[in-house]
C-alpha cells in the first residue's frame, strides 16, 4: 500500500511540475487574435494499477495559444479503468475544465465545464501496426456568466502506433503515432470538432514513455494549429501491460 501511494505521489508531482511550468511561461494574457496562431498542448497521461482487473486514470493537460502562452485551457481528468482482458477497457470519470474562448479576435472570459464522461478501448495488432479504437460519451454542464448549459457529445478516435527499431513496443523503441478523432453532438447540428494528428514517440520502458506531435484541430469553422508534448507514466500490474498511448 505504502509502495502504491509513493508512486501516486510521485505523478502528482508531475502533474504539479506541469501546471507551475505552464503558468511561469504565461505571465500574461495577450489580446491580439490568440486563434490565429500556432498554439501549444502541454500534456501528462498516467495508468496507476490497483490490482488485475482496476485501475485508476489521470491525465492532465495545459492548452495555449501560443507555444509560450496565452492561457486557452486546462483539463484535469480522473477515471476508473476495469480491464476486461488485455485488449479491451472500459472506464467512467469526471473532468474539471476551465477555458479561456475567444470572441471577435479577443480572449473572451473564462469558462467553466464539469464533464462526467464514460469510454470503451478495443485494441487489435496486424503485424507491427498497433491499432487502438476509443468510443466515448460526455455529460457536459458548461458555465459562463452565470448561465449554465447542459449538452450531451460522443467521440470516435482511431489510433494506429508503429514501432520503428523494433517489431514491438518494447523497452527503449522509437515509435510513430497517428489518430483522428471526430466528435458529434447530439444536436441538430452535430458537427463539433476534429482533430488529425500525427507524432514521434520514444517508450524507455513499460513505465514511462513520450511524444512529441503535431495536431491539426477543426473546431467549428476554424482551422487550428497545435503543437503536443505528452509523458505517459504507468503503474504496473501484476501482469505484463504495454504502456498506454495518448488519450
Amino acid at each position: 500500500m505504502f509502495k502504491l501511494l509513493n508512486k501516486y505521489q510521485l505523478n502528482m508531482r508531475v502533474c504539479f511540475t506541469i501546471i507551475l511550468f505552464s503558468f511561469i511561461i504565461n505571465p500574461s494574457f495577450s489580446q491580439t487574435n490568440p486563434e490565429n496562431n500556432t498554439g501549444n498542448w502541454l500534456m501528462y497521461f498516467g495508468t496507476h494499477s490497483i490490482n488485475q482487473k482496476w485501475s485508476i486514470h489521470s491525465e492532465l493537460q495545459m492548452r495555449l495559444y501560443e507555444p509560450f502562452g496565452n492561457f486557452n485551457q486546462m483539463l484535469p481528468r480522473l477515471g476508473l479503468n476495469y480491464h476486461i482482458d488485455k485488449n479491451s477497457m472500459v472506464t467512467a470519470g469526471y473532468a474539471w475544465i476551465p477555458t479561456q474562448g475567444v470572441l471577435d479576435g479577443n480572449l473572451d472570459n473564462i469558462s467553466i465545464e464539469n464533464r462526467i464522461w464514460q469510454q470503451f478501448i478495443l485494441k487489435n495488432k496486424i503485424q507491427r501496426f498497433n491499432f487502438e479504437h476509443r468510443y466515448r460519451l460526455e455529460q457536459r454542464w458548461v458555465s459562463r456568466d452565470n448561465f449554465t448549459d447542459y449538452l450531451n457529445r460522443v467521440r470516435y478516435r482511431l489510433l494506429l502506433t508503429i514501432p520503428i527499431n523494433h517489431k514491438v513496443l518494447k523497452d527503449k523503441t522509437f515509435f510513430l503515432s497517428f489518430y483522428n478523432e471526430i466528435f458529434l453532438n447530439i444536436t441538430d447540428t452535430p458537427f463539433d470538432q476534429n482533430r488529425l494528428y500525427a507524432a514521434l514517440g520514444y517508450k524507455f520502458n513499460s513505465n514511462i514513455a513520450i511524444q512529441a506531435g503535431y495536431l491539426r484541430h477543426r473546431l467549428g469553422s476554424q482551422k487550428l494549429n497545435r503543437f503536443q508534448l505528452g509523458v505517459f507514466l504507468n503503474t504496473k500490474r501484476k501482469s505484463k501491460e504495454k504502456v498506454k498511448m495518448n488519450s
